[in-house]
């Protein structure tokens, strides 16, 4: 059963203008951001091979998200971390509109259910703002990534940005939106 996640959420506004007294006041998710660190793959590499897998991760993210990736880089020389000032670091992605629900929809019914020993998101994931981050480990279980064709397997997080007051206000509007959220 495929879960919509934007039919759900007209489904409940009623119900939450009831609540919240007013449509403009009821929460709503905004914005959805993507990102990956590259710390762990580039580490050791020569910057030929690096160059190799920002074009790697940088193509498997733009499929996964549809929209084209912005590489961040180093604002700080670290010696410890052997980065210096304008080296790439990683790579991001914000997702707005139509984008965002297609995007979420994938992750919710394609990609978490494919996820090695998922139980739902964690109510951890949220901060007090009502917003969620939780992390994807392997980049390839989305459909659109061939494995075979993969050289570098990486992580990424997911940051879902909401209007929520607080924790708990972001919590009930994931749960209403039908997100699998992890039995407490």
């Amino acid at each position: 059963m495929m879960i919509d996640i934007r039919e759900n959420y007209k489904k409940a506004l009623p119900e939450l203008t009831k609540k919240y007294g007013n449509v403009m006041a009821v929460p709503k998710i905004t914005k959805v951001v993507v990102n990956t660190g590259l710390g762990k793959l580039i580490t050791g590499a020569t910057s030929g091979e690096q160059k190799k897998i920002f074009e790697a991760v940088t193509e498997d993210l733009s499929n996964i998200c549809g929209q084209k990736v912005v590489l961040t880089k180093a604002k700080k020389s670290i010696a410890t971390f052997k980065t210096r000032v304008g080296m790439p670091i990683g790579a991001k992605v914000t997702l707005r509109g139509p984008k965002m629900y297609d995007f979420l929809n994938r992750v919710i019914n394609i990609a978490l259910p494919r996820s090695r020993d998922f139980q739902g998101i964690s109510n951890k994931s949220f901060d007090n703002q009502g917003s969620s981050t939780f992390a994807i480990r392997e980049h390839v279980i989305f459909p659109t990534i061939s494995p075979e064709k993969t050289r570098t397997v990486f992580g990424f997080e997911i940051t879902i940005v909401t209007t929520a007051k607080n924790k708990e206000e972001g919590l009930e509007l994931l749960k209403l939106m039908g997100f699998p959220l992890k039995k407490k």
